[in-house]
């Protein structure tokens, strides 16, 4: 029995021998196959040091390939605590080079860490500091490249563009919203250690950065420059609030320049206030449109056809009564009779209440609400505004009246330009974009296309051609003739609207507008300008925008390579207008018979002689009366 039970003792501890057996088995089993892949990281990471090379953000371009965000290296201090011997002399010496407190750069030199990235005051160094530190050779001391964002044209386009932060995230405008394609991925250094952190020799790699994305907007660049310096312009003659431009295609929706003031500069972020960066008034700013908002009226109008605009008439005493409220006209006393095509080039307010209230409230609001007004139009930039349309059950006749004009609405310019684009492209509801493609990288290949989007369909061709002519007319007969350009059909309308403050309209502050289009018959670019509370002029929008608007639009015809159409409209001059003249062929003439064909035009002569070999401009050119006309004499 003795023996039998020691037997059993052994079988026992035999057993468990084999269990413990296959447990460890089985433990070695799960480190080497299951979780080596874990603990081969758990374990690299005690001995690898990676010094992170930081990618190129993407580029954003204008349509024809100009640059308009880039980048630059730059370069910023790591430091690998382990490796520096002396830390109280590198604490000093960088100190001295860098210009920080030596508690500050001791906290970093002597932190617990494996790689100790010493920000904010180690980052996008100059070359001159770099150099500096470089040379000194200090032991766990190590400069790596950094990519800055540089905005070569610095306040172009700056709202639109945005900015970026000092770890080049996206912070507002098109650098927030594509900051997920514009970021590229980290590359780096990589190398062992050994225990005391040092490199081991022979052990390092290169792992490349990975570039972001590139973006192509529908921006010219030229049309943009050209915007930003009649804006520019403006601030310097008016001293106004604010101002803002926005360049469209009316076919296709794509925004060609966009700008507004005051603006800043991404590269110093820093120095502006939160409301200076982050307000992009054609897209944010809402207020009463004015007389551009009739527009709308008109086109609602025509394609109900309940106006015909040669044959009905209207007599304007200067003003009008609805209700127990009297609306005036902004001309004392009226125009007296006119044709409704006159009440539109005239901007009579009491002509277009009446039409607002043949239309009636349900068909106009419906209208308002087709061409796009009291919703955002869907641009592809941050901070759209809806605007304030009256709901229909608390519109009376007053606010019928006052609607029909473009009073008591609010919008915002992008809306407006909108609307007006589908008002004169035949009559489709365009969405307005500003992103063309998303490019790869390396190729710039596109890997995703924006492309232009109806929305709906509005009006008809015919009642859109009907706009269109009226709003020539407008140019060439009524209050928008300051944007008359000679040779060009130019349709637009003139606005003025009185700012609300605390409810109430506010006395001699206006912002004044103009939207204007060209050519007429077929439009392929439309300009909107508003201009608020200039200072030191009469504030209307054919003084103050019209001549910013048609500088645009005359410099829209060269780059955008606009020809002349057939049939220019003449323009119907006032008293004090001066005249576009034919220059008369004046060469061989004797020098004081071509003074007497020049009379309407100063004369510069240059050259010895008595007969004229060479005239500038040439003949049969068009200028204004009274422009020069360069002269060189000879024998």
């Amino acid at each position: 029995m003795f023996f039998k039970g020691i037997h059993t003792r052994i079988k026992i501890v035999l057993l468990v021998i084999i269990f413990l057996f296959i447990l460890i088995i089985g433990k070695v089993f799960w480190i080497q196959v299951i979780d080596y892949s874990k603990l081969n990281n758990l374990a690299s990471s005690l001995w690898s040091r990676n010094l992170p090379i930081e990618a190129d953000r993407g580029k954003i371009y204008d349509t024809n390939g100009v640059v308009l965000a880039d980048n630059k290296t730059t370069t910023s201090l790591v430091l690998i605590p382990n490796q520096i011997k002396d830390k109280e002399e590198t604490t000093k010496k960088l100190c001295e080079i860098l210009n920080v407190d030596y508690d500050t750069m001791y906290a970093h030199v002597a932190k617990k860490t494996s790689i100790e990235r010493v920000h904010p005051e180690g980052r996008r160094l100059s070359y001159e500091i770099a150099d500096q530190i470089d040379a000194l050779h200090l032991d766990g001391v190590y400069l790596v490249k950094e990519s800055q964002r540089f905005y070569p044209y610095d306040t172009m386009l700056s709202h639109t563009l945005g900015f970026v932060g000092i770890d080049n995230q996206g912070l507002s405008g098109l650098e927030l919203m594509y900051d997920n394609y514009l970021t590229g991925a980290y590359g780096a250094i990589k190398y062992l250690s050994d225990a005391k952190g040092n490199k081991l020799e022979l052990t390092e790699s290169y792992e490349e950065p990975q570039d972001g994305m590139n973006i192509t907007l529908t921006i010219n660049y030229e049309m943009q420059a050209v915007l930003e310096r009649e804006l520019d312009n403006a601030v310097s003659k008016y001293n106004p609030d604010q101002a803002l431009g926005i360049v469209m295609n009316p076919k296709t929706g794509e925004i060609l320049a966009l700008s507004s003031r005051p603006n800043f500069s991404p590269s110093q972020y820093q120095n502006y206030t939160t409301e200076e960066i982050n307000r992009n008034l054609p897209v944010w700013m809402t207020y009463e449109p004015g007389s551009t908002f009739k527009i709308i009226t008109l086109a609602t109008a025509l394609e109900e056809k309940l106006v015909d605009l040669q044959n009905d008439t209207y007599y304007d005493g200067g003003s009008i009564g609805v209700e127990n409220a009297r609306i005036k006209c902004w001309k004392h006393g009226g125009h007296g009779a006119q044709t409704f095509l006159q009440v539109v080039e005239n901007s009579c307010n009491p002509g277009f209440v009446v039409l607002g209230q043949r239309i009636g409230k349900e068909t106009l609001f419906d209208y308002i609400d087709k061409f796009g007004f009291g919703q955002k139009t869907g641009v592809d930039l941050n901070g759209e505004s809806t605007g304030i349309i009256f709901n229909l059950d608390r519109v009376g006749p007053v606010e019928l009246a006052t609607t029909s004009f473009g009073q008591g609405v609010s919008v915002t310019p992008i809306q407006q330009i909108t609307a007006v684009s589908a008002a004169i492209n035949g009559g489709y509801l365009m969405k307005p974009y500003i992103v063309k493609s998303i490019n790869e990288p390396e190729t710039n290949t596109v890997i995703k296309q924006f492309n232009s989007e109806v929305v709906r369909k509005v009006i008809s061709e015919d009642t859109s051609e009907m706009v269109r002519y009226t709003l020539e007319s407008v140019v060439t007969n009524g209050t928008g003739r300051p944007a008359f350009i000679d040779g060009y059909r130019v349709g637009g309308k003139t606005g003025t609207a009185q700012k609300v403050q605390d409810g109430r309209y506010m006395v001699g502050n206006y912002i004044v507008s103009f939207i204007g289009f060209l050519p007429a018959n077929d439009p392929e670019v439309i300009v909107y300008v508003a201009v608020d509370n200039a200072k030191g002029v009469t504030q209307y929008g054919g003084t103050v925008a019209a001549p910013i608007a048609k500088s645009i639009l005359e410099a829209s015809i060269d780059i955008l390579d606009i020809e002349a159409p057939e049939g220019a409209s003449e323009k119907n001059y006032n008293f004090n207008d001066k005249r576009y003249i034919n220059v008369p062929d004046v060469t061989n003439m004797e020098k004081n018979e071509a003074a007497k064909e020049l009379k309407q035009f100063k004369v510069e002569y240059s050259g010895t002689g008595n007969k004229v070999i060479y005239q500038s401009p040439s003949a049969n050119s068009r200028i204004l009366e009274g422009e020069t006309v360069r002269l060189l004499l000879g024998e």
